[in-house]
């Protein structure tokens, strides 16, 4: 074996010394080098989004305010980096969070039934939920214990036994964190009185094709659209505000517990844009143009209508769609989002108030309102934007601002997500 020099022992012996200190939680050598071996981090843009970069947006119509209702004066801010869902969220796509309701409550049930005999009470993903365990539905046993989650025999169409929809509830925490920077001597409290439960209904109503529309004709829509494959790719509708928050936290939760599992660092929650954002992104980096293609015409220099909404009247299909159309139909604007006019008007998280451009930041504004069920109906406004497939061409203008009630679902309202950039 060949011996060390001397010059060569010295060197070992600083080494280990210095592995020593570093492991220890110390500097390495007495300098400040920071917290070491920390995760690496990449930038990664999730599946289905497309990167809208950090920008500054002037507000406002660019058009004549033909309502004169003032609410979209010229404003000019500057709106963070961010990535946006390419298109509307599909049916296909909520879908996979209505199942996992589904299995969640079947798998909470069978298990409290194993250890305590009992399943009355249903919290999705309370206990923990044993994911690898496989259900077989075709035994009776197991039917048995899940006959609580679906209707009652007396309500059963053509003796078909269906799942009682109203038991489909994701339950989520979150954290208000205007509440907490609010309070005085915040770090000294509970924070638990910032903490926010939230029960929400997932399933979409699908009854909003026949309610919204007196002395129409719109019964297969309410029978098919939501369940049928052959409307897999088209964007989904009949969801509240709610409803479209709780899908971001779970979608959120379920790319985190994916790289968590793996050794990776969370990312940024999804969620829903706020009305600037929206607005921001609808322009695609074009300025003072009515539309996201520009402007300012609705159609292209070949005479084809470039988006999907009413374009004269009683004449629907004259853009290629009855109704909704899929979700990646038409020209992307410059960043790559599809349909960001026409086809469905968007949920915002922005509240609602005629004077915001008026009043907000002009660094990345926002305003928000926590409404509860007691606030009355004004408090409970939120801003919708892009049009849809029902409205004249002024409401699927970028600069037009409109409302729906959170607690309503319509069949021209659905939502995409985003999820900002962390560097």
């Amino acid at each position: 074996m060949k011996r060390l020099s001397f010059f060569e022992s010295v060197l070992c012996i600083l080494c280990v010394a210095s592995l020593f200190v570093s492991c220890g939680g110390g500097s390495s050598n007495g300098q400040l080098t920071g917290v070491q071996h920390r995760p690496g981090w990449r930038t990664e843009i999730p599946y289905g989004m497309t990167t809208v970069p950090t920008g500054t947006l002037v507000l406002g119509s660019s058009d004549q305010d033909v309502t004169f209702e003032l609410t979209a004066r010229p404003r000019q801010v500057t709106i963070g980096g961010f990535y946006m869902d390419e298109t509307e969220i599909t049916n296909n796509e909520y879908r996979q969070f209505v199942q996992y309701v589904i299995d969640s409550n079947d798998r909470t049930i069978l298990q409290l039934f194993v250890q305590n005999n009992n399943a009355e009470e249903v919290t999705a993903g309370n206990p923990p939920i044993d994911w690898k365990k496989k259900i077989n539905y075709k035994d009776p046993e197991v039917n048995n214990q899940l006959s609580a989650m679906y209707l009652s025999q007396d309500q059963w169409i053509n003796g078909k036994r269906e799942y009682d929809l109203s038991k489909l509830v994701y339950k989520y925490d979150y954290l208000s964190y205007k509440s907490a920077a609010s309070s005085k001597n915040s770090r000294n409290k509970d924070r638990r009185q910032h903490v926010k439960q939230k029960p929400v209904t997932v399933y979409p109503d699908t009854l909003v094709w026949t309610r919204d529309f007196t002395y129409s004709y719109n019964e297969p829509f309410t029978r098919n659209y939501y369940s049928h494959p052959a409307f897999d790719n088209y964007p989904l509708v009949g969801v509240t505000w709610d409803q479209a928050n709780a899908f971001s936290y779970w979608r959120t939760n379920m790319w985190n517990q994916y790289r968590t599992s793996r050794g990776r660092p969370e990312v940024e929650v999804f969620r829903l844009p706020t009305e600037f954002e929206w607005e921001y992104a609808a322009r695609g980096g074009k300025k003072n143009t009515p539309y996201p293609w520009g402007g300012p015409y609705t159609r292209n220099h070949k005479g084809c209508l470039l988006a999907n909404f009413k374009p004269t009247r009683g004449n629907y299909q004259e853009d290629g769609g009855f109704k909704t159309v899929r979700v990646d139909s038409y020209f992307p604007n410059d960043y790559g989002l599809y349909n960001m006019a026409g086809n469905v008007s968007e949920w915002t998280v922005s509240a609602y108030y005629e004077n915001t451009y008026s009043f907000v930041h002009d660094h990345n504004p926002d305003i928000k309102y926590d409404h509860t069920k007691l606030d009355n109906e004004t408090m409970k406004r939120k801003v919708i934007r892009g049009g849809s497939w029902k409205d004249v061409a002024f409401f699927i203008q970028n600069g037009t601002r409109i409302y729906e009630y959170a607690d309503s679902a319509k069949s021209y309202v659905g939502f995409r997500c985003i999820t900002s950039m962390l560097k």
